[in-house]
């Protein structure tokens, strides 16, 4: 299962439940597109977990979201940081935007629902959702934005974790299914994993 969030749906447990209902909504999943055998690989396969984005490439462990999350944190700064304030963005609203240039580069647009905005500084703090959500309840275009950090939890890994090292690791419902890359500067042990905050990021 990949959980990219492209079919608008948070898991791919959720969508498969309203495929069974509506089987109209294969159309919504690129990996059903591409062919029942290779829909079916993933991130797990023989009940265990495989290192390698959809690019084949290794990554280190999995940045899952907070139980009471929608997503996974994303700090984020847009490119006229005074859009904050000029677009009057609070917590609670949906957003869209594009990591743009060295911060990341991603070419998905992403969608996501504001947990905190600091409007001395610009920085937005933002849960990453799929798609079903603007397209239902409407959004703010944010346009694009540097991403600065994730914030997320470990609960599996293929090494140990250490502050002040950088890992590839890949960001769940990620729609491409890319290894990330980030500095880890903050980490706490708590009761749903181990949570960490990642910055300096790249795809790649």
């Amino acid at each position: 299962m990949k959980d990219c969030g492209g079919c608008g749906f948070t898991t791919c447990v959720e969508f498969y439940k309203k495929l069974k209902e509506n089987p109209v909504l294969s159309k919504n999943c690129i990996y059903l597109q591409r062919g029942e055998e290779e829909a079916k690989e993933g991130i797990i396969e023989n009940n265990k977990t495989v290192w390698r984005d959809s690019l084949g490439r290794e990554f280190d462990f999995i940045l899952e979201y907070f139980p009471e999350e929608p997503g996974p944190r994303e700090i984020i700064i847009p490119h006229n940081p005074l859009l904050t304030r000029e677009m009057e963005l609070k917590a609670g609203e949906t957003i869209i935007g594009r990591p743009l240039g060295i911060s990341c580069g991603c070419p998905v647009t992403h969608c996501g629902i504001i947990m905190e905005v600091d409007k001395k500084t610009g920085v937005v703090v933002w849960c990453v959702t799929g798609p079903l959500t603007p397209r239902q309840n409407g959004f703010k275009d944010l346009g694009y934005y540097t991403a600065l950090g994730y914030e997320g939890l470990i609960q599996e890994s293929r090494c140990e974790i250490k502050i002040g090292m950088r890992y590839f690791f890949l960001p769940r419902r990620c729609m491409l299914q890319w290894r990330h890359s980030g500095l880890v500067n903050y980490l706490n042990h708590t009761a749903s994993g181990l949570q960490a905050r990642l910055e300096g990021l790249w795809i790649g």
